[in-house]
C-alpha cells in the first residue's frame, strides 16, 4: 500500500510509520519537521497543515490508498486538510478518541454510544479536546463520503511516549533507592483493573482496516485479553527496571483527601467511581485488533528509554508533566503513616 500519514514523527503517527514500512509499504509523512526525527525510510514532505499552499502541494505527491490523520484536533482545520485530499487517497482514516463519548468515564462505552454534539465546522474554541474530535470525525464523514474511517483510542502506552504517563512511572521505580526513597508510593487498590493499549497494537490495527476496506467508527481500546491490574503494573515497571523500590499501597479514599491529581501526579491511577476501561471492544476485535500483554509494552518502553546508555532518559521531556516529585511523595507517605 501507499499511505499518507499526516504527523508521523511522534508517538502514534511514528508507530504507524514504522509498522507500515516493516510490513513493506510505502510511507509519505506530511509535518513541519519540528516534533520529532521522521522515521528512517519514510519519504518527507514538510509542510504546514493550516497552509492552503502546503496542502496542494502535498495532494501533487499522491494518489495514497490511504491517509492517515494522526495530528488533527480542530474540525475547521482538518476539514481543510480533508478537502484538499479528497481526490488524493481512497481511505480517510481520523485518529480519535475515546474522549468523543460524553459518558466516558463515568459509564462503559460501546461504539454504540452517543458522541458529543460539534460542529463539523467548529473552530478552536468551540469546545474541549473530546467535544473537536467529535467535530472532527463529523467533518471527515461528510467531507470524504463512503471512505472515512474514525478510530477512537484508549489509553495508549508504548515506545517513544511523548504524553509522559507510563516513563514518569518508569523513572520513578528506576530512582528509588538513588534520587528517591526506596519506599514508593503505590495509588489505590492493587487489584484495580487497568487496560491500556500499546501504541504499535494500534498501528498493526489501522494496517488491517486499510487492509479491509473499513469505515465508520470503531473503539480501539485494551481488550479483555489483555486485561491486566494496577499491581501488576507497578510489578513490571519495578521488573523492567531493575529496581528494588518497596511499593505502599496507599488507599484512593486518602488520596481524595490530599492535593494530588490523578492521571498527572499518579498516572493511570483512577479515582473509585470512573470505569474508563470498561470498554466493548468486541466488534473491533472481530476486525483485526490483538493486543500484546501489558508486560511486554512497559518492557519495550523502558528499553527504548535505557538505551545508548540512557540517552533517552536523560533528555525525556514529555509533552505535559506527570509523575509526583519525591517532595511531595514524602509529604504523602508521612500523612499516610500518621492518620488516626
Amino acid at each position: 500500500m501507499r499511505l499518507l500519514i499526516l504527523g508521523g514523527s511522534a508517538f502514534l503517527g511514528r508507530a504507524v510509520a514504522a509498522r507500515a514500512l516493516a510490513a513493506g509499504h510505502e510511507v509519505t509523512v506530511f509535518n513541519r519537521g519540528r516534533t520529532a526525527p521522521d522515521v528512517p525510510g519514510v519519504q518527507v514532505v514538510r509542510g504546514d497543515r493550516e497552509s492552503g499552499e502546503d496542502l496542494g502541494r502535498l495532494a501533487g505527491h499522491g494518489p495514497w490508498d490511504a491517509i492517515v490523520d494522526t495530528s488533527g484536533y480542530v474540525p475547521r482545520v482538518v476539514g481543510d486538510a480533508v478537502r484538499a485530499l479528497a481526490d488524493s487517497a481512497a481511505t480517510y482514516v481520523f485518529m480519535s478518541t475515546i474522549n468523543v463519548f460524553p459518558d466516558w468515564p463515568t459509564s462503559p462505552v460501546t461504539d454504540a454510544s452517543p458522541v458529543h454534539d460539534c460542529s463539523p465546522d467548529a473552530g478552536p474554541d468551540d469546545g474541549d479536546y473530546g467535544t473537536l474530535k467529535a467535530g472532527c470525525e463529523r467533518v471527515v464523514a461528510r467531507d470524504f463520503p463512503g471512505r472515512a474511517l474514525s478510530l477512537r483510542l484508549g489509553l495508549l502506552l508504548g515506545p517513544h511516549e511523548d504524553i509522559g504517563r507510563l516513563p514518569a512511572l518508569l523513572l520513578r521505580m528506576a530512582d528509588a533507592g538513588t534520587t528517591r526513597s526506596l519506599r514508593t508510593l503505590a495509588p489505590g487498590d492493587p487489584s484495580s483493573p487497568v487496560n491500556p493499549i500499546d501504541v504499535r497494537d494500534i498501528a498493526d490495527f489501522v494496517l488491517t482496516a486499510v487492509d479491509q476496506g473499513l469505515t465508520g467508527g470503531y473503539l480501539v481500546a485494551g481488550t479483555p485479553s489483555n486485561a491486566s491490574t494496577h499491581g501488576e503494573l507497578l510489578e513490571a515497571c519495578v521488573e523492567a527496571t531493575g529496581s528494588a523500590a518497596e511499593l505502599e499501597w496507599v488507599a484512593s479514599d486518602f488520596l481524595e483527601t490530599q492535593d494530588v491529581e490523578a492521571w498527572s501526579e499518579l498516572p493511570i491511577w483512577i479515582p473509585p467511581g470512573d470505569v474508563p476501561w470498561e470498554t466493548d471492544t468486541s466488534r473491533t476485535e472481530a476486525a483485526g485488533l490483538r493486543c500484546r500483554p501489558l508486560r511486554e509494552t512497559v518492557r519495550d518502553t523502558w528499553a527504548w528509554m535505557a538505551a545508548d546508555g540512557g540517552a533517552v532518559r536523560r533528555s525525556y521531556q514529555p509533552r505535559r508533566p506527570h509523575g509526583l516529585s519525591a517532595e511531595k511523595e514524602r509529604a504523602l507517605l508521612a500523612a499516610w503513616d500518621a492518620r488516626g
